[in-house]
């Protein structure tokens, strides 16, 4: 089955998600939509036939600007869903992008790694609106 690419605009509540079939996942901007009931069925959608045959190594960039305890919830399910690369013997690489000041989400995004036994690395930087 051949996986497209699937690219979910931004809005000034949610952030832009890219799903690129060779690997690379990027969600950045802002993550503070409430009205959300779970994570998005296109992301799960598109996670569930990538896990069916993932390449080589699977990279996560994450770059936001604020994400609030709700977006957290979701952020979490997704690598989870994702951490099933490790399983096939594939390298999964997360690179979360964090301003340099901003401790909460340092502090939200070691507490996922953490708990869900999910490598990340945390790259601290001026400005977080120059990676996206």
């Amino acid at each position: 089955m051949k996986i497209e690419e699937v690219h979910i605009l931004p809005t000034d509540k949610s952030p832009d998600v890219l799903l690129n079939p060779e690997g690379i996942i990027k969600v950045s901007g802002r993550a503070i939509d409430e009205n959300l009931r779970k994570v998005p069925e296109q992301i799960t959608n598109w996670i569930d036939v990538y896990l069916l045959n993932p390449v080589k190594t699977t990279q996560v960039i994450i770059a936001l600007e604020y994400l609030n305890s709700f977006n957290t919830i979701i952020l979490t399910s997704i690598l989870r869903r994702l951490s099933q690369v490790k399983q096939q013997s594939k390298e999964l690489v997360i690179k979360w992008y964090i301003e340099n000041d901003d401790d909460d989400l340092l502090d939200r995004g070691e507490s996922i790694s953490t708990a869900f036994d999910i490598p990340i690395e945390f790259i601290m930087i001026d400005n977080i609106k120059s990676c996206y």
